[in-house]
Formats: C-alpha cells, sequence, structure tokens
C-alpha cells in the first residue's frame, strides 16, 4: 500500500468513526464523552486531509478551491501506467 493508500484508508475510518459518533449523538445528544471523542477525531483529521490535499489535490469537489474542473483533466486513473 503507496502512501496515497494509507492517508485515504486513515482518512475514511476517520470520517466513518465521525459519522457513527454522529448517529450516536442523535439519540445520546447528552453524553459528553462522546461528543469529546468525536471533536478528538475531527482534531485527528484535520491534518490528515491538509496533508492528502496538499500532495494529491481536493478529496472533493467541494474542496476545490479554484473555479475549474481540474479533476477531469488527464490523466484518468486507467490512463495511468500500474
Amino acid at each position: 500500500m503507496n502512501e496515497r493508500e494509507m492517508l485515504l484508508k486513515k482518512i475514511g475510518t476517520y470520517k466513518f468513526a465521525i459519522t457513527d459518533i454522529d448517529i450516536f449523538l442523535d439519540t445520546h445528544p447528552g453524553d459528553s464523552k462522546m461528543l469529546e471523542l468525536r471533536n478528538q477525531y475531527k482534531a485527528e483529521l484535520k491534518p490528515l486531509v491538509e496533508k492528502f490535499e496538499a500532495q494529491y489535490g481536493p478529496l472533493t469537489k467541494r474542496d476545490q478551491q479554484t473555479n475549474t474542473w481540474t479533476w477531469v483533466k488527464d490523466p484518468w486513473p486507467w490512463d495511468m501506467e500500474a
């Protein structure tokens, strides 16, 4: 697994955990420990996303900071050599 894939996996893991905690907090809004854990995960996620975007570009189109559609520019993933 290369560095890009490892970063994506870590980012996905944190995002999944945060979403799972969000669902839990919908039914347990007074659970301060879970809210604290959610905030901790968000803080740990931020530098991972920043590192990924600095090296590989935005994760989603919402993260795109320009008015161009750069993710549709060549090369497409299937155009790259293995």
